[in-house]
């Protein structure tokens, strides 16, 4: 069974942000991974893009009751009809997590792959401080390039 690696990021990102996502959806696709994702638009869809261009399965794991405002590179899009508690499902799914940029959405999705285990590594995004300031002993590592995401996704660092 091919791994399956969600990446969350914000419907409303940066241009930069859409940059990686894209290049990390080619990535993981080339490397035989199934993507998942929220399945919209900002990060969702460039991930999906960038999957789809090389080849790769996309899933998009919507929160409303129908499939119709799906992005429209996805290759399975589940209408789950359960609002923002659809991350748990995203999370539960997938072997690993990238998280591209920032939002609430997304930090939700963050803190409950950490709480589940899963291997997440953060491009772009939210970082975990303590109240010096510093990384919290647990806090995911940070990528500097969509290669070095997809590696530590991958279990290739």
């Amino acid at each position: 069974m091919p791994i399956q690696v969600a990446v969350c990021g914000p419907r409303h990102c940066t241009d930069r942000d859409a940059v990686n996502a894209r290049e990390i959806g080619r990535l993981l696709a080339q490397a035989g991974a199934v993507v998942l994702n929220g399945g919209g638009i900002g990060v969702m869809a460039a991930v999906s893009a960038g999957a789809r261009s090389a080849g790769g399965t996309v899933v998009g794991i919507r929160p409303g009751a129908t499939r119709e405002d799906a992005n429209s590179d996805l290759d399975i899009v589940l209408a789950t009809n359960m609002g923002e508690a659809r991350n748990a499902i995203l999370v539960w799914s997938a072997d690993a997590v990238i998280v591209v940029g920032g939002s609430w959405g997304t930090l939700s999705e963050l803190a409950l792959a950490r709480r589940r285990g899963v291997p997440v590594i953060s491009i772009g995004g939210w970082q975990l401080l303590n109240a010096d300031g510093q990384p919290v002993p647990d806090a995911p590592p940070t990528a500097a390039t969509p290669l070095e995401a997809v590696d530590f996704a991958l279990g290739r660092d």
